[in-house]
């Protein structure tokens, strides 16, 4: 279900391909389209060309729950506190343009959630860095003592 401000029937509805197993249907997305801010002259205050693209996040169930928390844990400005990520696309000069344009920014987002962070090992440091550290900080330290002293002119 797309729901538009201007419904254009000669648009294709196909789903989104993110990668070669996983899409998100057309049913998920649901578009809006504005008028665009910025200069334009008169075009600009006729013609609606501004893309608003919202993809529900939390409540896809077309998402692995893997990759549904890696995404809604990424500290992005377009997710909303309900999990809803918005993409105002308004780039380009036509709404076909602009609509590619969200739909390919909304296909990076998700792609970037695919891949799984390596965990960290903790590890400890071995006792010769240690021993350099302290060589280090000792050989500092000698250096400001020395810049200490008092200095008589005879």
């Amino acid at each position: 279900m797309c729901t538009l401000a201007n419904y254009n029937p000669a648009m294709p509805s196909t789903d989104l391909k993110v990668t070669s197993h996983l899409s998100i249907p057309e049913s998920e997305l649901v578009e809006r389209f504005v008028r665009a801010s910025g200069a334009g002259g008169q075009n600009i205050n006729k013609v609606s060309t501004a893309v608003e693209l919202r993809f529900d996040i939390a409540q896809s169930p077309s998402l692995p729950e893997a990759l549904r928390a890696r995404l809604l844990a990424k500290r992005d400005r377009r997710l909303t506190a309900e999990g809803v990520f918005v993409i105002d696309a308004q780039r380009f000069r036509t709404q076909d343009r602009n609509r590619q344009d969200a739909r390919e920014r909304l296909v990076a987002f998700i792609a970037s959630g695919l891949s799984v962070p390596k965990s960290r090992i903790a590890t400890k440091p071995t006792r010769a860095s240690k021993t350099r550290r302290l060589d280090g900080k000792r050989a500092r330290s000698d250096i400001k003592r020395g810049r200490s002293g008092v200095h008589t002119l005879d």
